[in-house]
């Protein structure tokens, strides 16, 4: 990367002595070395054919399981081959940002699409195009809210934890309180939320389904934030928001999420997608773009950037975010995908993950895993352990099967349409197995 790197040697030592640090290992200290590959050198030069050699030897060490039973977040759904074939094209992959936005007609288009295609998914005014993940969204969310007056914002237990620790990276910076509502079996406490709500409390960010799985109850969580003059956000799965209430039926002010599940493979982590949607009260305070469609001097179809209302680029130091890339292609795959799948294909797609996940909730049950929680779940859902999580995942690990996540004692298992019958009879199979 050295050739893309504006800076002299020198230049580096000074910046690494300004933070405290003597070298560029010391800056990545945090990367567990395990994951590090200190043999992998260009000192002296390598051929293309060397290169390559040493990238397939990185990537033999990848371990590619048969099944999968894990979300906590990011989710193994069935890619239609289509979306790959559109989003791949040089044309879409080469667009970038429309800085000179009226001339780049094709980029503003797919834009528009993604952004109408949320917003019916949602049930809000108007979507932005867009943020980095899920948990980006979730802080951003938040600053939304906030004003001179109210600066507290309470964010209930069942936010995702990685979601949860970026909120509370974003609130430090902008000296913004972050309050957690406790959980009640696997769910926000309502009459914990009760008793917090003041007239300093901004906003009440839910997610639902929750990081436990569990269908929260939105509706009265809502009313409760409202009846305070407090905003509502509700964090929620794409997927899922075919099969329940849109955020918008359930009395939200802005709706959040992460995008991955609509087309983008899981990747190690990346990159993913963050959506936001509001009502166009809160339409100013959006992060991210706004494309808007008009007709031109002809009247024909024409596309306009309505709005950066929170761009550094455009307040300068007076902005509230700074993104730095609309994530154009990853909301293009997210259009792509809700275009090939339509209303009733997405809804095929839902109904088969809460089917299989009760089927595989059922099952393990049966076998000596009981469920934590007893309450409506869409397709992740928690349950006991009897042997050490550990044990039970390597036994699967063995056979090719990567299970649910292990929370202490506990393990959070996860199921798509991509899981079939015969694999979760394998699963459980396995399960009794190491059980007896």
């Amino acid at each position: 990367m050295g050739g893309y790197i504006p800076s002299t040697h020198r230049e580096r030592r000074e910046m690494l002595s300004a933070i405290g640090l003597s070298s560029p290992e010391e800056l990545f200290g945090q990367v567990p070395a395990s994951i590090r590959y200190p043999e992998f050198s260009m000192e002296g030069g390598l051929s293309e054919m060397e290169v390559q050699r040493e990238m397939e030897a990185m990537a033999a060490k990848n371990r590619v399981y048969e099944s999968v039973f894990r979300g906590a977040g990011a989710y193994d759904h069935y890619i239609p081959a289509i979306v790959g074939a559109v989003t791949s094209k040089e044309t879409f992959v080469t667009a970038y940002t429309p800085y000179q936005a009226e001339i780049s007609q094709g980029i503003l288009q797919s834009i528009f699409e993604y952004q109408t295609m949320i917003c019916s998914l949602t049930g809000m005014d108007v979507s932005n195009a867009s943020v980095y993940d899920g948990a980006t969204a979730a802080a951003e969310a938040i600053h939304m809210c906030v004003d001179a007056k109210r600066r507290v914002a309470l964010v209930s237990e069942g936010l995702h934890p990685m979601a949860l620790q970026t909120v509370q990276t974003y609130a430090d910076g902008a000296d913004v309180v972050i309050r957690r509502i406790p959980l009640k079996d696997g769910a926000t406490d309502l009459s914990a939320l009760k008793s917090m709500l003041t007239d300093e409390i901004a906003c009440v960010l839910l997610q639902s389904p929750n990081f436990y799985g569990q269908i929260e109850n939105a509706q009265e969580i809502f009313a409760q934030a409202h009846a305070n003059k407090s905003k509502a956000i509700l964090s929620m799965n794409p997927i899922a928001c075919a099969l329940y209430r849109t955020p918008a039926e359930l009395g939200a002010d802005i709706a959040v999420g992460e995008g991955q599940p609509l087309g983008m493979p899981l990747s190690f982590g990346g990159p993913y997608l963050g959506f936001m949607a509001t009502g166009s009260a809160l339409m100013r305070k959006l992060p991210g773009r706004i494309v808007g469609q008009t007709t031109d001097l002809e009247g024909r179809r024409a596309f306009v950037l309505t709005l950066q209302a929170r761009e550094q680029h455009i307040r300068r130091e007076k902005a509230l975010s700074n993104i730095c890339s609309n994530q154009a292609l990853c909301a293009m795959t997210a259009a792509v995908y809700l275009a090939a799948m339509g209303p009733e294909g997405l809804r095929g797609v839902a109904e088969a993950c809460h089917a299989k996940a009760a089927y595989l909730r059922e099952q393990l049950a049966a076998a000596g895993l009981e469920p934590v929680h007893g309450g409506e779940f869409f397709h992740e859902f928690l349950t006991q352990c009897p042997v050490a999580p550990e044990k039970l995942l390597d036994a699967l690990k063995e056979r090719g099967i990567l299970g649910g996540l292990p929370l202490g004692e506990k393990i959070l298992w996860c199921a798509t349409e991509k899981n079939s019958r015969a694999e979760i009879d394998r699963l459980v199979a396995v399960v009794r197995e190491v059980i007896a």
